[in-house]
């Protein structure tokens, strides 16, 4: 669980970061593509050290296609047919697919699970406050589509590394999960990517943070912490980046927010977390 709050705490900074100093002003494409490059040159070393079995490089690499580049495609898309608060009010689903796929490989129901992941999707829907409107059912379908691309990266690694207990923690292999990710960030920045590239010494800071800290560290710790926790709990997680998000621009950007729904979504999401305590993995 402690590397799923850190991580979550973490993301919170970077993605204020991002609206800050990238958004608009860096092409997104170029960005992911330096995001996964760093990445992949942080676990480099283990790598080049540490062969793995080619099945477990496969689908470490599999999942890291589906996890971070299928998700980024999805997300970036999405930015062509939504508005930016109708893309953060669809992003609160995925909850449910984590619950929901993980009971289908388990071929056990939970539906207590599923109930928190439902609630933590109104709480959510709380926070986010800005509702859409019913016509955008495409942009709807592309953000779930991220969202979905997201989950199935993440129960995957769960169930890869209840499989691979030999393994331990797994950051010898965990590389081919960001060298899965950059064979499909290369053709999509070549693509789909734009000649708008960091202009300054800040930006560039941003965007090495980014890689090597908030990609490289952070996707190996969610992941490592998902396979941790029982599959409500990580499903609950997915949604607390809301509330540590709108907490980071209180306290260190002076945003405006609606205190009370903010209050009253974390006590949801604390509800949420409490019907998942003391379940197994």
């Amino acid at each position: 669980m402690s590397y799923l709050v850190t991580v979550t705490l973490l993301w919170a900074f970077s993605f204020s970061l991002i609206g800050v100093y990238l958004a608009g002003q860096v092409d997104a494409y170029f960005a992911v593509l330096m995001r996964i490059a760093l990445a992949v040159l942080v676990f480099l070393p283990w790598l080049l050290r540490k062969p793995v079995a080619l099945a477990d490089a496969f689908l470490l690499a599999a999942l890291g296609a589906v996890q971070l580049g299928l998700m980024y495609i999805f997300y970036y898309q999405s930015f062509l047919l939504l508005s930016v608060p109708q893309i953060l009010v669809f992003t609160i689903f995925t909850p449910v697919y984590i619950t929901l796929l993980y009971d289908v490989l388990d071929g056990h129901f939970n539906p207590r699970f599923l109930f928190a992941a439902l609630l933590a999707v109104v709480a959510a829907a709380v926070m986010r406050d800005t509702l859409p409107a019913v016509n955008y059912w495409l942009g709807f379908l592309v953000v779930q589509g991220a969202n979905f691309c997201f989950a199935v990266g993440q129960v995957g690694y769960k169930k890869f590394m209840a499989s691979k207990a030999h393994l331990n923690a797994g950051h010898q292999q965990f590389g081919w999960f960001y060298v899965g990710a950059l064979v499909i960030a290369i053709p999509a920045w070549l693509l789909l990517g734009q000649a708008q590239y960091p202009t300054t010494p800040v930006q560039w800071a941003v965007l090495f943070w980014l890689g090597l800290v908030a990609s490289g560290a952070g996707y190996f710790w969610w992941n490592k912490g998902a396979s941790q926790v029982s599959s409500g709990t990580l499903a609950v997680m997915n949604n607390a980046l809301i509330p540590a998000g709108l907490l980071v621009n209180i306290l260190i950007w002076q945003r405006d927010t609606d205190i009370s729904k903010l209050v009253l979504g974390i006590a949801l999401l604390l509800l949420s977390l409490w019907l998942c305590r003391r379940h197994a993995v």
